[in-house]
Formats: C-alpha cells, structure tokens, sequence
C-alpha cells in the first residue's frame, strides 16, 4: 500500500491546497482508490466519499443513478464519465472520479479480456483514459488500476491547474 499512500498524499495535498473536494466511485480496484486517499491524515479535508458500486443494485441504491446510466455499457470511458459526473453532483464535490473496468482473472460480460479499465474525471476539466494491463492476475490489476487512477486524477488536477 506504500504506493498508493504516496500517491494518496500527492493528491490530498494537492486538493487541499486548492481547497477543493473529490468524491470517487470504484468497481474492480474495489475500494483501494479511496483507501489511498483516506490513509492521509487530514483527509477529511478533501475526500467527500466513496463507493464500490460492484452491482446494479448497488448503482441504483447508493448513487441513485439514472436509468439511461445504469443501461449503458460499463467499462466505457463514457460510462465512467457518467457516473463521475454523477458521483460529483451526489456529493457536491470538486471533482467526482470513476473506475470500471474488469480485473480478472476472465474478462467481463461484455467481451473486455481481464486487465481492462476506463477511469473518468469530471470537473473544472473532464478527462477520461482506457487501461489494458494485458494481465489476467486479479489482485495485480487491482492494484494497477488503484495506482494508475491516482495518476490520472494528479495528471488532470494539474493540468486544471
């Protein structure tokens, strides 16, 4: 986790600096993004809330999302944008990020081989990226996908400048 800590930190202090928020929905890195951004001290600051939005059921209760979302194909990069701009306006956030994608060790129902994800940011920029590891080990893409969504959301923070 010392990785993602650090990357964590990175982007906290950036946030806070800036005195701006981020709230973060997440399926196959399964909570490790959030993780990263609440094991800095002060995180409170920043970090608005998170969810591991893994089913339909959990799309719907915990983020309330529309029917014309929940009926789009996921691990897009337009379905990643959706949902992080759903995530920023549930929670009155800066920025609202997603990550959906398929982590192993098969690939998805919708024909994505394992090691696929789309991260989307949406914000004073919006931006979104695919993903391909080209690797089937599950625990491994999850912590891929966990180090390079904190990447991305740094790239783009500071892009925003």
């Amino acid at each position: 986790m010392d990785g993602l800590t650090t990357l964590g930190a990175t982007l906290g202090e950036c946030l806070k600096g800036r005195a701006e928020t981020i709230a973060v929905a997440e399926s196959s890195a399964g909570g490790l993004i959030s993780a990263a951004l609440l094991s800095v001290p002060g995180a409170s600051a920043y970090f608005l809330g998170g969810a591991a939005l893994y089913t339909r059921d959990a799309k719907l209760g915990l983020l309330g999302l529309s029917e014309e979302i929940l009926t789009m194909r996921p691990a897009t990069e337009e379905y990643a944008q959706a949902v992080a701009r759903a995530m920023r306006e549930r929670l009155g956030a800066t920025w609202g990020f997603c990550e959906t994608g398929a982590s192993g060790p098969t690939g998805n129902s919708y024909g994505d081989a394992a090691g696929h994800a789309c991260f989307a940011i949406a914000g004073p920029l919006e931006r979104s990226m695919t993903l391909e590891t080209g690797v089937s080990d599950r625990e491994q893409n999850m912590w891929r996908f966990a180090e390079e969504s904190l990447s991305f959301m740094e790239q783009v923070l500071d892009d925003a400048g």
